[in-house]
């Protein structure tokens, strides 16, 4: 189109695209949904059949592991220790996992084991990239009635494989949690062609830092990852052949990191003046990411942990961030550029420590929590309603790699620490699409929203700003000016 856009400025986008100050209300005290009433956590006043504000309380387990919502069961399908179909142990210390669609009806799960050098139950595999590093991953082939079929090794050799990410084509990039011993690499993992070379040939270019999580844009093929360590910062990821296919990453690409700076006049809206201050990626070199990030002034998060992308919205979280040290939830927009902070913890009662997170297949957003006491699986809607889905009860171990099935009846979830993968299925809503996007562009639940003065509301309306994307950026040290 011609002179009729040509004015259109960045506001103009954020509004055009639902992001806008409109679609939020701003109480005195933060942000709140204008979708209706957002039911608070304790309250747990739930609609167990609708699926769309959770699914009830909480039905203690008399077997005292796993309390979940009325109506729904688990099976634990693997456990540390135990024998696998092929003649090894089930090694330790599980944590992220993908789910791949097998044949005739199966479900290929590929899990993560965090382990370094010395292990009760280590990773044995046969071609490891590394002798004596007992970390890698397993797969487990799950029948229809979810029950293991096979399970062998995919990957061995690598230390501390926290979480990673699934591609487009069907593999799973596994990323190593470290800087120690000339590790701290990402690998990507065939399911159908285990141990290949593949798996034991690290993803330079992807970077040498503490690795926790990626998730790649399906639209672009670029990658997001996230750093464990404090402080941490956002990298992506742009391959060099960007096809999506098997061998794509390894021909290399370009990593940055993600900063703020004040944008360039072009980039400012035409109806305002003064400085505008958006988000920006500035190269840095794979071998030495944290540092050129600490150098080019990129944004310092406390620990980054969870990704997921989904719906055009890239998903993480800090998970001790905050006053509280409690966490927060960010989303970010690749199509307008555009950092939000969307959950802000105040108390451990709301949300704890966020980890591994994931998109439920109806549109609602799971996040595992490993903070203190006992941790949880956490819903958050679209509507603005959180609800509670699953509780530990069994001791004070981390959830970790939740996943669905392909066909998104059936939830996988492991439990680190004695190490048990759960399989839990039930009465869950039908897969929405169109709440995935909803959820991209909905308000936080009352309560998790990131508390907002008027200084910065007022501010984020000159600068065109949504109000939790000035949040995310004032957070970060954005002036107000």
């Amino acid at each position: 189109m011609k002179s009729g856009n040509a004015g259109l400025n960045r506001r103009d986008f954020l509004k055009a695209g639902g992001m806008s100050t409109l679609a939020l209300a701003l109480g005195a005290a933060g942000v709140y949904s204008l979708g209706g009433t957002a039911k608070g956590f304790a309250a747990e006043q739930l609609n167990p059949a609708s699926g769309f504000g959770g699914y009830g309380p909480l039905v203690k387990d008399p077997d005292g592991i796993l309390d979940l919502p009325q109506g729904f069961q688990y099976r634990i399908i693997s456990k540390t220790g135990d024998t696998m179909t092929n003649g090894d142990k089930v090694p330790g210390a599980l944590d992220g996992m993908a789910a791949f669609k097998g044949e005739k009806n199966t479900t290929i799960l590929v899990r993560n084991h965090e382990l370094g050098t010395n292990a009760d139950y280590p990773v044995n595999g046969k071609n490891p990239w590394s002798i004596g590093a007992a970390g890698g991953t397993t797969a487990l082939v799950v029948g229809p009635n979810r029950k293991v079929i096979k399970e062998y090794v995919t990957n061995s050799g690598t230390i501390r494989n926290c979480a990673g990410g699934a591609s487009t084509w069907g593999t799973w990039l596994t990323c190593e949690e470290t800087r120690e011993l000339g590790h701290g690499f990402v690998f990507e993992v065939n399911p159908l062609d285990p141990e290949n070379e593949m798996s034991k040939t690290p993803i330079r270019d992807m970077g040498y830092f503490s690795h926790e999580a990626c998730a790649v844009d399906p639209a672009t093929g670029i990658w997001y990852l996230t750093e464990d360590a404090s402080p941490s910062f956002l990298y992506r990821f742009t391959p060099h052949d960007r096809s999506q296919k098997l061998g794509s990453l390894q021909k290399g690409g370009i990593l940055e990191a993600l900063a703020i700076e004040e944008l360039p006049a072009g980039a400012a809206s035409q109806f305002t003046s003064g400085q505008k201050f958006g988000v920006v990626w500035k190269k840095v070199n794979p071998e030495r990411a944290q540092q050129d990030a600490k150098d080019l002034g990129c944004i310092q998060f406390s620990r980054l942990e969870g990704a997921f992308f989904t719906a055009g919205t890239f998903w993480f979280d800090d998970t001790s961030a905050g006053n509280g040290k409690h966490g927060r939830v960010y989303r970010y927009f690749p199509a307008t550029n555009t950092l939000e902070l969307f959950y802000e913890s105040t108390a451990s009662e709301f949300l704890e420590m966020p980890d591994n997170i994931a998109m439920a297949p109806w549109g609602d957003l799971w996040i595992a929590e490993d903070g203190g006491g006992n941790d949880r699986i956490i819903g958050l809607t679209p509507e603005g309603n959180v609800y509670k889905f699953a509780k530990n009860r069994l001791n004070g171990s981390e959830f970790a790699g939740p996943t669905f099935s392909p066909d998104g009846k059936t939830f996988f979830v492991n439990m680190q620490t004695p190490g048990l993968t759960f399989a839990i299925w039930g009465p869950f809503a039908r897969q929405n699409a169109a709440r995935q996007r909803a959820m991209g562009h909905a308000a936080p639940p009352a309560g998790l929203g990131p508390v907002v003065s008027d200084k910065l509301a007022a501010f984020a309306e000159d600068q065109g700003m949504s109000i939790l994307e000035a949040a995310a950026l004032e957070r970060h040290g954005m002036p107000i000016l």
